[in-house]
Protein backbone atom coordinates (compact mmCIF):
# COMPACT_ATOMS: atom_id res chain seq x y z
CA UNK A 1 0.00 0.00 0.00
CA UNK A 2 1.30 3.58 -0.98
CA UNK A 3 0.43 6.16 1.70
CA UNK A 4 0.08 9.60 0.48
CA UNK A 5 1.00 12.75 2.44
CA UNK A 6 0.05 16.14 1.48
CA UNK A 7 2.20 18.27 3.54
CA UNK A 8 0.47 21.48 2.20
CA UNK A 9 -3.03 20.33 3.49
CA UNK A 10 -4.62 22.03 6.67
CA UNK A 11 -5.53 18.44 8.02
CA UNK A 12 -2.86 16.97 10.83
CA UNK A 13 -0.37 14.61 8.94
CA UNK A 14 -1.43 12.15 11.74
CA UNK A 15 -5.17 12.58 10.40
CA UNK A 16 -3.96 12.01 7.20
CA UNK A 17 -2.09 8.47 8.39
CA UNK A 18 -4.91 7.72 10.09
CA UNK A 19 -7.51 8.09 7.18
CA UNK A 20 -4.67 6.32 4.40
CA UNK A 21 -4.55 3.21 6.60
CA UNK A 22 -8.60 2.55 6.85
CA UNK A 23 -9.13 3.48 3.22
CA UNK A 24 -6.11 0.52 2.68
CA UNK A 25 -8.28 -1.50 4.87
CA UNK A 26 -11.77 -0.79 3.33
CA UNK A 27 -9.98 -1.36 0.02
CA UNK A 28 -8.39 -4.74 1.24
CA UNK A 29 -5.03 -3.61 0.49
CA UNK A 30 -4.76 -4.40 3.92
CA UNK A 31 -5.89 -7.69 5.75
CA UNK A 32 -6.72 -8.35 9.54
CA UNK A 33 -3.64 -10.21 10.94
CA UNK A 34 -1.28 -7.92 9.12
CA UNK A 35 1.61 -6.27 10.48
CA UNK A 36 1.94 -2.36 9.58
CA UNK A 37 5.40 -1.23 9.29
CA UNK A 38 7.62 -0.27 12.63
CA UNK A 39 7.61 3.06 13.29
CA UNK A 40 10.50 3.98 12.43
CA UNK A 41 10.40 2.21 9.41
CA UNK A 42 7.19 4.22 8.38
CA UNK A 43 7.92 7.37 9.13
CA UNK A 44 11.46 7.22 7.20
CA UNK A 45 9.44 6.22 4.29
CA UNK A 46 7.40 9.05 4.15
CA UNK A 47 9.52 11.48 5.59
CA UNK A 48 7.39 12.14 8.78
CA UNK A 49 8.24 12.52 12.49
CA UNK A 50 8.04 9.16 14.22
CA UNK A 51 5.84 10.40 16.74
CA UNK A 52 3.39 11.19 14.44
CA UNK A 53 3.45 7.61 12.95
CA UNK A 54 3.02 6.74 16.77
CA UNK A 55 0.19 9.22 17.25
CA UNK A 56 -1.55 7.83 14.26
CA UNK A 57 -1.14 4.35 15.26
CA UNK A 58 -2.36 5.11 18.67
CA UNK A 59 -5.60 6.33 17.29
CA UNK A 60 -6.45 3.71 15.00
CA UNK A 61 -6.03 0.96 18.20
CA UNK A 62 -8.07 3.31 20.45
CA UNK A 63 -10.41 3.02 17.84
CA UNK A 64 -10.35 -0.84 17.40
CA UNK A 65 -8.28 -0.70 13.75
CA UNK A 66 -5.21 -1.99 15.28
CA UNK A 67 -3.75 -4.11 18.20
CA UNK A 68 -0.01 -3.33 19.36
CA UNK A 69 2.22 -6.48 19.73
CA UNK A 70 5.48 -6.12 21.39
CA UNK A 71 6.94 -9.01 18.66
CA UNK A 72 4.67 -7.85 15.96
CA UNK A 73 3.61 -4.16 15.94
CA UNK A 74 0.87 -2.54 14.79
CA UNK A 75 -1.60 -5.47 13.51
CA UNK A 76 -4.65 -4.86 11.59
CA UNK A 77 -7.11 -6.14 14.05
CA UNK A 78 -10.59 -5.03 13.36
CA UNK A 79 -12.41 -5.29 16.85
CA UNK A 80 -15.04 -2.48 16.06
CA UNK A 81 -18.58 -2.77 17.39
CA UNK A 82 -20.82 -2.70 14.48
CA UNK A 83 -23.50 -0.39 16.60
CA UNK A 84 -21.17 1.96 18.27
CA UNK A 85 -20.08 2.69 14.46
CA UNK A 86 -23.66 2.78 13.02
CA UNK A 87 -23.93 5.50 15.59
CA UNK A 88 -20.42 7.53 15.26
CA UNK A 89 -21.21 7.48 11.53
CA UNK A 90 -24.52 9.32 12.61
CA UNK A 91 -23.33 11.98 13.82
CA UNK A 92 -20.77 12.62 11.14
CA UNK A 93 -22.99 12.27 8.77
CA UNK A 94 -25.52 14.29 10.42
CA UNK A 95 -23.13 16.87 10.02
CA UNK A 96 -21.54 16.70 7.18
CA UNK A 97 -25.37 16.42 5.71
CA UNK A 98 -26.60 19.87 7.41
CA UNK A 99 -23.63 21.65 5.57
CA UNK A 100 -24.84 19.80 2.30
CA UNK A 101 -27.94 21.14 2.76
CA UNK A 102 -26.69 24.62 3.80
CA UNK A 103 -25.30 24.64 0.15
CA UNK A 104 -28.22 23.38 -1.92
CA UNK A 105 -26.99 19.55 -2.37
CA UNK A 106 -29.82 17.41 -3.24
CA UNK A 107 -30.90 13.88 -1.62
CA UNK A 108 -30.07 12.38 -4.86
CA UNK A 109 -26.24 13.76 -5.03
CA UNK A 110 -25.89 12.58 -2.05
CA UNK A 111 -26.99 9.02 -2.62
CA UNK A 112 -25.03 9.43 -5.86
CA UNK A 113 -22.03 10.47 -3.62
CA UNK A 114 -22.41 7.34 -1.30
CA UNK A 115 -22.67 4.72 -4.02
CA UNK A 116 -19.53 6.26 -6.05
CA UNK A 117 -17.70 5.93 -2.72
CA UNK A 118 -18.89 2.37 -1.92
CA UNK A 119 -17.89 1.25 -5.26
CA UNK A 120 -14.18 1.83 -4.52
CA UNK A 121 -15.01 -0.67 -1.79
CA UNK A 122 -15.86 -3.23 -3.61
Amino acid sequence: MVIKIDFNSDEALYIQLRNQIIIGIATSQLQEGESLPSVRQLADSIGINMHTVNKAYALLRQEGFVKLDRRKGAVISLDIDKLESLMEMKENLRILLAEGCCKNITRDEVHQLIDDIYMEYE
